[in-house]
Order: C-alpha cells, then sequence, then structure tokens
C-alpha cells in the first residue's frame, strides 16, 4: 500500500500587498484600486495606488471641488483605471483628501 505525503500549498506569485503611511507629499497621484461607500452619495474613502505600486488610504473631508468632482465619481475612475491627483491634509493621523481631481495618464515608456 503506497503511503500519502501531505501537500503543502503552492507558494504565491501575488505578491503581499499592504498599506504604507501617510503620503510624504502632497499631492499625490494614482489608481483608484478601492471605494468605501454606501452609495455614490455617502463614500466615506477610498485606496489609491501610485505607478511605484505603493498604497495610500484616504478619508474624504469637505471637498474644495466637490460640484466638479463628486465623491462617487471615484467607482468611474476604479472601474476605468483612469489616474486621479489627490490634494490632502494630516487629520488625526490620517490622510483626508480636501480636493480629488483627474490628473494626467503617466507617459507610455
Amino acid at each position: 500500500m503506497a503511503g500519502f505525503q501531505a501537500c503543502a500549498p503552492a507558494p504565491s506569485s501575488t505578491p503581499e500587498v499592504s498599506l504604507s503611511a501617510i503620503p510624504p507629499n502632497s499631492p499625490v497621484d494614482g489608481v483608484v484600486v478601492s471605494v468605501t461607500s454606501t452609495g455614490l452619495d455617502s463614500v466615506t474613502g477610498f485606496t489609491l495606488r501610485t505607478t511605484g505600486g505603493v498604497l495610500y488610504r484616504f478619508e474624504i473631508g469637505t471637498l474644495e471641488n466637490g460640484a466638479e468632482f463628486p465623491p462617487g465619481h471615484l467607482t468611474e475612475h476604479q472601474a476605468t483605471a483612469e489616474p486621479v491627483r489627490v490634494t490632502f491634509m494630516v487629520r488625526g493621523g490620517a490622510a483626508v483628501a480636501t480636493r480629488i481631481e483627474d490628473a494626467a495618464a503617466p507617459a507610455a515608456t
């Protein structure tokens, strides 16, 4: 009778991704990878991935351009991977977005 060997899961080829600390400078450009909301009119935060692959989490504050760029528009940017530029301030240890706008797409190499 042949013996059985335990099988270990294969190593993942996907690197672990974790959120980084607050971005060093404002503004920061990147692609929206997640949006936290209970509807288009109640977005509370989002996660941005920079061209360098760093993830940053932002809370939504009072946006100075909320009429031109409503927070619900972030879901469209998430779906299309069109980059945004986020101007933020640090409040209570969190990065709080005060302005969100379309960013120029990175130049093709």
